[in-house]
């Protein structure tokens, strides 16, 4: 693709996204309702709408992660506790976590097509230099390390990896990996089970995320170290 044809397409989509979110009403009206979803964060109103599509509820599920995705950065939990609920843990964590990789890949060649001014636009400046400082830290383990954080946003961290140049597949492999512990922890917690089952299998999820994290963290020190000690 030549750089006028990218250059076109690149103007083109927003302007047609923006041209029939402002002459399509009904589509102005669904977008608005799915915001106001989102804010009340209320799972039963999650469950009740994506149950309200029938045998296509699995797929609207899919569909309202991606849309989560995309305007970080709405709650994805959410989505997460109602797929469980809806259709058990172990479909549900799938349904999830399949959803959420393709939400995240999606993020990252927005960043990777558009540029920082687009991601900032929909994200915001403050919370994607505090992700920039988290990847330059912490290099080609950072993906994986920010996806066993909880208190990091999945969505930020996808659209700020599509601005480096770090290549897809890495970014995919270490994403999908990292967000397996939190999917299945919140499908569990989603779930009908027993208060005591619940919390010894989070627990032992949990363990294992911080055990993985841990060890990211000495390989990281030990691979500083000996660099810094052939320096020296």
């Amino acid at each position: 693709m030549d750089r006028r044809s990218r250059r076109l397409i690149q103007a083109g989509i927003p302007a047609v996204l923006v041209g029939a979110y402002i002459v399509i009403e009904p589509l102005q009206l669904l977008i608005r309702r799915l915001l106001l979803l989102f804010a009340t964060v209320d799972v039963a109103a999650i469950k009740a709408y994506i149950l309200s599509f029938g045998i296509w509820a699995p797929v609207i599920s899919f569909l309202l992660m991606v849309f989560q995705s995309v305007l970080a950065p709405l709650p994805a939990f959410l989505i997460t506790f109602a797929n469980a609920a809806l259709f058990g843990w172990v479909k549900g964590a799938a349904l999830s976590w399949s959803s959420a990789m393709a939400g995240a890949a999606l993020c990252f060649y927005i960043a990777r097509f558009y540029g920082r001014e687009v991601v900032e636009g929909l994200t915001s400046k403050l919370a994607l230099e505090s992700v920039d400082d988290f990847f330059h830290k912490y290099g080609q383990y950072a993906v994986l390390i920010a996806r066993l954080l909880p208190f990091i946003s999945f969505d930020v961290v996808s659209y700020a990896a599509g601005l480096t140049s770090m290549g897809f597949w890495q970014f995919f492999l270490a994403t999908g990996l990292g967000q397996l512990p939190a999917t299945l922890v919140y499908s569990y917690a989603g779930d009908l089970l027993a208060g005591s089952v619940r919390n010894i299998v989070s627990g032992l999820l949990l363990l294992f995320a911080a055990g993985v994290l841990v060890a990211l963290l000495k390989r990281i020190f030990k691979e500083k170290r000996a660099g810094a000690g052939g320096l020296n």
